[in-house]
């Protein structure tokens, strides 16, 4: 049995960190997962001199006609967990115009897709695959661009400072109209598509930016339920790679698709081909150097954010969540 204690201090400590008191996401709205960006992440190469690594995107585009409302293209997707039974409300990501083009006036609609999770081999109940990933869709809906207020099922997007100059990062916030009823220590994937009609929109191709693996989710579920949950990947992969890997479960993972678009939240999903990803060496951190294997070796994670509506139950969780983040930068200190 788990016990918890209501740690004020820490609770602060969250509050601070999510950035509860700023418009997005929207007043008493708390976050429950976290995967941050990788923006000029300082990293020691060789000589031991840090190295700023500013991350890449993968792309999760699809073209179609947003009046008939059938696109097809393929899609990135990341799996979470964390010890919440509150909705989803609020989600929180990072992306990039790839090659620096962000067509008229940029995406005008995305997908957001919450799946089960389809186990790795090391599962009895699933020993054909190589890899886990996305099953069975269990909410699908599409948010528009537009001003966000609760359960709008729209979305903003913000350039963020200090991103690659050759490939700008943006921050995205999006209002489910359809919250996300997820349930405790259970894994789930995230599917995030950007939705582009190119007579309406260019031939934008979007991409969703990766995680920064220096920096670990206090917050997320695991070990021991799900397992390996959230853990450093280092001393598994490359105990001499320079800094800690923190990793959430499995790869995250690229696939083919088609969307049927029947309205806000009832979205037709067809996905194939789907392949795990990792990290690439020298844009997300050092490749091979002779004492390590360079972070190509490591599964990639994704960027970003779940939020909620807690329960009064749900801030002791989050003040327990701010301590142990307390205690793991102290530690460093």
């Amino acid at each position: 049995m788990r016990t918890y204690h209501a740690l004020l201090p820490g609770l602060a400590i969250v509050l601070a960190a999510t950035g509860s008191v700023r418009g997005d996401p929207l007043q008493g709205e708390i976050l429950k997962f976290q995967q941050l960006p990788m923006i000029a992440t300082p990293i020691p190469g060789p000589t031991g001199e840090p190295v700023l690594y500013f991350g890449h995107d993968e792309s999760s585009t699809a073209y179609g006609n947003h009046q008939v409302g059938q696109y097809q293209g393929w899609f990135m997707a990341d799996d979470f967990a964390d010890y919440f039974n509150t909705p989803v409300v609020h989600v929180r990501w990072w992306g990039s115009y790839l090659g620096g083009q962000n067509g008229l006036e940029g995406v005008q609609k995305f997908l957001i897709a919450f799946e089960t999770d389809v186990p790795d081999p090391g599962d009895p109940h699933d020993p054909a695959d190589g890899f886990s990933h996305p099953g069975v869709p269990l909410l699908t809906q599409i948010v528009d661009r537009g001003a966000l207020f609760p359960g709008s099922g729209t979305f903003t997007e913000a350039l963020v400072p200090g991103s690659n100059p050759a490939e700008s990062v943006f921050m995205y916030n999006a209002e489910l109209a359809c919250p996300f009823p997820q349930q405790p220590e259970t894994v789930y994937w995230l599917k995030i598509v950007a939705l582009v009609d190119p007579e309406r929109d260019g031939m934008i191709n979007w991409g969703w930016h990766n995680r920064d693996y220096t920096i670990p989710d206090p917050l997320a579920a695991g070990p021991p339920v799900p397992f390996p949950g959230e853990h450093d990947d280092r001393p598994i992969i490359d105990p001499l790679y320079p800094t800690e890997v923190w990793h959430f479960q499995d790869d995250a993972v690229m696939g083919d698709m088609v969307a049927q678009v029947l309205g806000p939240c009832d979205v037709n999903l067809y996905q194939t081909a789907m392949t795990p990803q990792n990290y690439v060496n020298e844009l997300d951190g050092p490749g091979p150097n002779g004492v390590h294997g360079g972070i190509g070796q490591f599964s990639k994670d994704l960027a970003f954010e779940l939020y909620t509506i807690p329960e009064p139950g749900t801030w002791i969780l989050l003040a327990i969540g701010g301590a142990a983040m307390f205690r793991r930068r102290s530690s460093k200190n």
